[in-house]
């Protein structure tokens, strides 16, 4: 086999379509796009347009709505904070939201950084965040440190 020998399997690559190009071509005149109206005319895009009926997603029920004032956090589990503080990315004595930013375990602090008790936690740490799961603290003073929450400044940001 030579490189002139390759070629596409049969049916792999298909002609385009010439559309108006005379009446021999079989799409020759209107183009294939049928006699008059809105459909037949250029820059036309009816999506959700159903002839004057009252469209779907209009007759369908809403439910629910998005919070436009609804807190993000940055969620953290202990097992990944145990995970930073046996490699000696983090200082065990003192946890706070920035030394976990800065340290990597969490890429930013959004409106506060959350832990939830997934994983081991067996360090003696104090950690000071903005929000925690019960269970979360429960194991934190079970391993003999403190788990602290504290107030977002509203001001500060």
């Amino acid at each position: 086999m030579r490189l002139n020998e390759l070629s596409d399997n049969p049916g792999a690559t298909k002609k385009r379509k010439r559309v108006g190009r005379g009446p021999g071509s079989g799409t020759g005149k209107m183009g294939g796009r049928g006699i008059k109206g809105q459909k037949s005319r250029s820059g036309v895009a009816i999506k959700g347009f159903e002839g004057g009926q009252m469209p779907l997603y209009q007759r369908l029920p809403k439910r629910g709505f998005s919070k436009p004032n609804r807190k993000a956090f940055a969620v953290i589990n202990l097992g990944l904070i145990q995970k930073f503080i046996d490699l000696g990315k983090l200082d065990a004595k003192s946890i706070t939201e920035d030394s976990l930013v800065e340290s990597g375990v969490v890429r930013r602090k959004l409106d506060g950084i959350r832990v939830l008790a997934k994983g081991e936690i067996t360090a003696k740490a104090n950690i000071a965040v903005t929000g925690a799961s019960k269970s979360a603290v429960e194991a934190v003073e079970k391993a003999g440190g403190a788990l602290t929450l504290v107030a977002k400044a509203a001001a500060a940001e």
